[in-house]
């Protein structure tokens, strides 16, 4: 007889756990929730967390309708409040609880109002929810890449704001996803991670799954090596939550400790040999326990269906065939009452009787329970591939809300670069406007100086101007005055000359008095002589005072050339003098002077009638 494919159960199971296990504590835990959010009294504002963990435990327990109920109601109480952040939690839960029920349709919205919420919240550990949900929506489309990727943003947020309990959850995540691809080196990195972060929460029921998690590390590590102490620690790991179960009562989920118990007879099934009876008893044991928690208990048939196949393996080993079968028929009846079927769990009990039947000879119902073996295939794959086509639609709606997305980011990045090019040129087009004002100012700044520095010029030009006109007045006057000086010493030089001439003509009459031996009279002379001086110093006086011009107006007039006996008549003339006068001044007589003002007045070319004395005053003046 052919062995029980008891195994796919038991990984089936394992990762079911993983999605679905994660609760804060069983029914007495959920009954003093429900009591405390159902009072009146109690602050309505303060009923979100607790309704929160409510749904949690609704949901670890497969209560999926109650954990619906109580996740919506915890969304509407947080909304009302404007507590976005337990909001977020709330519909994180309601993703969950689509994901483990199948409902992919509504999953792909639910994920969208989770970070609606987060992004209203403005939260590092809101966002981290989100990104959690959105890991198991691409879980859901079977894109191991994306869930790596959303796992990733989400513990980046969580660096902001640490937050175990989510922690844990998004390692556990990562360590499900590189067992899938059998990275041995990251499923226990993240399976430890997962441990460390769950052990800050004094979450028992997290806690033990994430023990579970590292005994499947080690399990990888035992079948790379063989080494025994590596399956000792798949033991140990697995014995952690049977401790957690029974130090902590109530705060374990029973559907947790069962697959614990589950996984620990499949162990001792899987590695140690047949004829090891202490290791039989162990298996049969935990098999038991695992029956005998989830007595009754919802939505546990491919748990005992699990257990009782492992107790059929072990009573076909001992050739035992009628209690095999019995175990067999067992499990198929218990997946046959199930509200909603797992195929893949039935098609395994259906077909391990159709080959225990074959094997005993009995075709009849070996050709029977085949026949439901290939019916439930057919189901199998109808619901695959209604599965698949709820898979496709969210992959298309997902796609389309990411090309939606996308071309909103590049809008958004293109409305941004349009606003930094309009935003450059506004900053080229002020530059440019400062530039010119500056430019401007520049140019009036330096016509107002070089208009200044002009005017500066023209000033001192016209200063220079001045000057030049001052010191060519200056010069003229000094001109003016040297001429004058010449002037006055021309008139007392020519004032000098008529009186020394006057000496010497007196002399030279003395002389030739005393030559002819007449007899001089020297004091009447000098007596006469001293008058006369007198009288001369009076003329010269009256002679500086002549005109400057004086002479040279004579000359101008004058048509033949006056001598110098002439001018000096003339100068008498011009200080009115009579003819007595002159002719003492001049030592001659006083018929020669009205001579000499005959012949004067020829040489100007004076009429007769014309009175020379009125010519000389109006030259004069």
């Amino acid at each position: 007889m052919k062995s029980l494919p008891y195994l796919p159960f038991v990984c089936l199971l394992i990762c079911i756990c993983g999605w679905s296990c994660f609760a804060f504590a069983q029914m007495p835990l959920s009954d003093s929730l429900q009591s405390v959010t159902a009072n009146p009294a109690f602050n309505e504002k303060e009923k979100p967390p607790l309704l929160n963990q409510l749904a949690e435990i609704y949901r670890a327990n497969k209560n999926y309708s109650l954990a619906m109920t109580t996740a919506r109601q915890s969304v509407a109480l947080s909304l009302r409040h404007q507590n976005y952040r337990e909001a977020t939690k709330a519909y994180a839960m309601l993703a969950n609880i689509k994901f483990n029920t199948q409902q992919y349709a509504d999953l792909k919205q639910t994920v969208d109002s989770v970070f609606t919420s987060a992004q209203q919240a403005n939260d590092p550990v809101a966002m981290a929810y989100a990104y959690y949900t959105r890991a198991l929506l691409y879980k859901t489309l079977d894109k191991s890449d994306d869930v790596v990727k959303y796992c990733q943003l989400g513990l980046r947020q969580l660096e902001k704001t640490p937050d175990p309990y989510i922690a844990a959850k998004i390692y556990y995540q990562l360590y499900v996803v590189n067992s899938g691809w059998n990275n041995e080196e990251k499923v226990g990195i993240y399976a430890g991670e997962a441990t460390n972060n769950a052990l800050k929460t004094n979450d028992y029921n997290l806690l033990s799954n994430c023990y579970t998690a590292l005994s499947v590390a080690h399990e990888y590590k035992f079948n790379a090596t063989q080494n025994r102490q590596e399956l000792d620690s798949v033991l140990y790991y697995l014995g952690k939550p049977e401790a957690l179960y029974r130090q902590y009562p109530g705060r374990v989920a029973a559907n947790t400790y069962a697959i614990a118990c589950i996984n620990i007879a499949n162990c001792y099934l899987k590695y140690f040999p047949a004829e090891d009876a202490a290791a039989k008893a162990q298996a049969v044991h935990y098999a038991g326990i695992a029956r005998s928690v989830l007595k009754d208990a919802p939505n546990s048939e491919e748990v005992v269906a699990s257990s009782l196949g492992i107790l059929s393996e072990y009573a076909r080993r001992e050739g035992n065939e009628a209690q095999a079968e019995n175990y067999l028929l067992e499990a198929y009846q218990v997946m046959k009452t199930a509200n909603g079927h797992s195929y893949y769990t039935i098609i395994n009990v259906v077909q391990a009787l159709s080959n225990l039947y074959e094997q005993k000879g009995d075709y009849r119902k070996a050709l029977e329970f085949q026949k439901e073996a290939t019916l439930y295939n057919n189901k199998n794959f109808n619901q695959q591939q209604a599965l698949n086509t709820q898979k496709l639609e969210i992959q298309y709606e997902t796609e389309k809300k990411n090309n939606e997305m996308q071309i909103l980011k590049e809008r958004e990045k293109s409305r941004t670069m349009q606003n930094y090019l309009y935003a450059c040129i506004a900053l080229a087009s002020l530059l440019g406007l400062i530039f010119m004002f500056r430019s401007y100012h520049f140019r009036l700044r330096y016509s107002l100086q070089r208009e200044k520095q002009l005017q500066l010029e023209k000033h001192e030009s016209e200063m220079q101007v001045k000057l030049e006109k001052e010191e060519h007045a200056r010069l003229r006057a000094e001109q003016q005055l040297l001429e004058t000086q010449q002037q006055q010493l021309k008139k007392e030089v020519m004032a000098n000359v008529l009186h020394l001439e006057h000496k010497h003509q007196t002399l030279l009459h003395i002389k030739d008095k005393l030559t002819e031996g007449d007899s001089v009279n020297m004091q009447k002379i000098l007596k006469e002589e001293m008058v006369i001086d007198n009288d001369f110093e009076h003329a010269k006086v009256q002679i500086q005072q002549i005109h400057p011009d004086f002479f040279h107006l004579i000359n101008d007039k004058a048509q033949k050339k006056l001598t110098l006996l002439d001018l000096k008549l003339c100068a008498y003339l011009y200080l009115k003098m009579d003819t007595r006068q002159i002719a003492q001044l001049m030592n001659i007589e006083a018929k020669s002077v009205r001579m000499s003002r005959y012949r004067i007045k020829q040489k100007l070319g004076l009429d007769k009638e014309d009175d020379l004395n009125a010519f000389l005053q109006g030259l004069g003046s």
